[in-house]
C-alpha cells in the first residue's frame, strides 16, 4: 500500500504541473537533443519518456537531434580523420555520406524507436524529406595578417539554413506524430549540407512560431564567473555578458541561436542540463526547472 506522505508528495507534484500542462496544452515546444543525453542509455529513455509525457497532456514536441560524436566514430572506424575549423567539420562528400548515413539513419531511427517503444508514434525526418529544410553553403573567411588580404577556406558541405517549409512538420506535429529531424539540408545545386543542429533547432521555432525551443546541453546552463547558474535572462543581458567575457567559448553560438529564435517570435528559451534524468519535464513542469531561462524582455 502507497504510504501517505509518498502519496502527498505524488499528489503535490501533480498539482506543481497542472498550470504548466494547461498553459502548454496545444503549444509548439521544439527540442534540441544532444550532448551526454544522446549517449547515456538512462538518460536516452528518461528522454524518450519525457517527449512522450509531453504528448498526451496535449504539447506538439518537435525533436530536433545533433550526432557529432557518433560520425566521429565512424569516420575512425572507416579510417578517415576528421578535421575541424572553428569548430565546423570539414565535410568532403565522403565525410557527407557517413553524416547522412549516421544523422539520417542510425542515431534518427535509434531516437524514433526509443519514443515508440514508450508509447509514442514518432516519425523520422532529414531536411531533405518533403524539401523542408532548404540549405546553403557556409563560406568561412579569415583575415591573413601580413598584407590585410582575407583568406576562403572551404568547409566542404557544411551549410547554414536558407528557408524552412514547416508544411510537413506542422502537419505531423498536430497530428498524433512526433517528428525527430536530422539536420541535414538540400541546396539549390541538390548537394546535401550538414548543418549545426542549434541553428536548425532555433529556425524551426521560428518558423512555426513556437512556444519554447529547449537546448540540452552538458552544462547546468549558463553560468557566472563565480559558476553560478544564471536564469531570466533578456537578449541583452546576453550581449552583456558576451561582451564582459562570462559566455564565451561553445556557449556564444548557442546563445547567439537563441537569441535568434527570441527575435523571431519563440516566447522563450530554455538551456538546460541533458545530464539530468528527466530535464526536459523538470524545465517545462515544475517551477525551479534545471537551467538557464531566455526571454525577449526581462521582467525586474
Amino acid at each position: 500500500m502507497l504510504e501517505v506522505r509518498t502519496a502527498h508528495q505524488i499528489a503535490d507534484v501533480l498539482i506543481e504541473a497542472l498550470p504548466y500542462i494547461q498553459r502548454f496544452k496545444g503549444k509548439t515546444v521544439v527540442v534540441k537533443f544532444g550532448g551526454n543525453a544522446m549517449v547515456d542509455e538512462d538518460l536516452k529513455n528518461s528522454f524518450a519518456r519525457d517527449i512522450v509525457l509531453m504528448k498526451l497532456v496535449g504539447i506538439n514536441p518537435i525533436v530536433v537531434h545533433g550526432g557529432g560524436p557518433q560520425i566521429g566514430q565512424l569516420l575512425t572506424k572507416l579510417g578517415k580523420t576528421s578535421n575541424f575549423i572553428d569548430g565546423m567539420r570539414v565535410t568532403d562528400s565522403e565525410t557527407m555520406d557517413v553524416v547522412e548515413m549516421v544523422l539520417g539513419g542510425l542515431v534518427n531511427k535509434e531516437i524514433v524507436n526509443l519514443i515508440n517503444q514508450n508509447g509514442g508514434k514518432a516519425v523520422g525526418l532529414t531536411g531533405k524529406d518533403g524539401d523542408f529544410i532548404r540549405a546553403k553553403k557556409i563560406h568561412l573567411t579569415r583575415a591573413v595578417d601580413e598584407d590585410d588580404s582575407i583568406e576562403i577556406i572551404d568547409l566542404g558541405q557544411v551549410g547554414e539554413v536558407s528557408s524552412i517549409d514547416p508544411a510537413v512538420v506542422d502537419m505531423l506535429s498536430h497530428s498524433d506524430f512526433i517528428p525527430v529531424i536530422a539536420p541535414i539540408g538540400v541546396g539549390e545545386d541538390g548537394f546535401s549540407y550538414n548543418i549545426n543542429a542549434d541553428l536548425v533547432a532555433g529556425k524551426i521555432s521560428e518558423v512555426l512560431k513556437a512556444e519554447k525551443l529547449i537546448l540540452l546541453t552538458n552544462t547546468a546552463g549558463i553560468l557566472d564567473k563565480e559558476g553560478e547558474l544564471l536564469t531570466g535572462l533578456s537578449i541583452s543581458d546576453i550581449d552583456d555578458l558576451i561582451v564582459d567575457g562570462t559566455i564565451s567559448g561553445g556557449m556564444i553560438p548557442k546563445t547567439k541561436c537563441a537569441t535568434d529564435a527570441l527575435k523571431g517570435g519563440v516566447n522563450s528559451v530554455h538551456i538546460i542540463d541533458g545530464r539530468v534524468d528527466h530535464a526536459v519535464l523538470l524545465e517545462l513542469f515544475t517551477n525551479q526547472g534545471v537551467g538557464t531561462l531566455l526571454v525577449r524582455t526581462a521582467h525586474r
